[in-house]
């Protein structure tokens, strides 16, 4: 059995960091790619649907927002941002539609 000292262990833990603090923000960039968020929403301008820094904005007070915009994910909706309708997207699972929703109530 080999023994790991804290020389061995300190690059680890700080290569964990840092993919932690960087690879989880461009992971999530990623996601939202990858579940055709980004065909209507952008970080920091409206397209179809809002921004999601605007929306950030809009729920940063708002204990019930998690859930209430995974649901929204996942069921789609309307006319909390105007006329636009947000489909549903079924194939987002509620894994990844937590994700997505950490990620977007932490744009800033």
């Amino acid at each position: 059995m080999k023994i790991f000292t804290t020389r061995h262990l300190l690059p680890i833990a700080a290569g964990v960091l840092c993919s932690m603090l960087t690879g989880g923000a461009q992971a999530d960039a990623t996601l939202a790619q990858n579940k055709g968020c980004l065909t209507c929403h952008h970080s920091d301008k409206k397209v179809i649907g809002p921004a999601f820094k605007d929306v950030a904005t809009r729920y940063q007070n708002d204990k019930d927002a998690a859930a209430m915009l995974a649901k929204k994910i996942k069921d789609g909706g309307k006319g909390a941002w105007g006329d636009a309708v947000m489909p549903p997207n079924p194939h987002v699972n509620d894994a990844d539609s937590a994700r997505l929703v950490a990620w977007i109530l932490g744009q800033k």
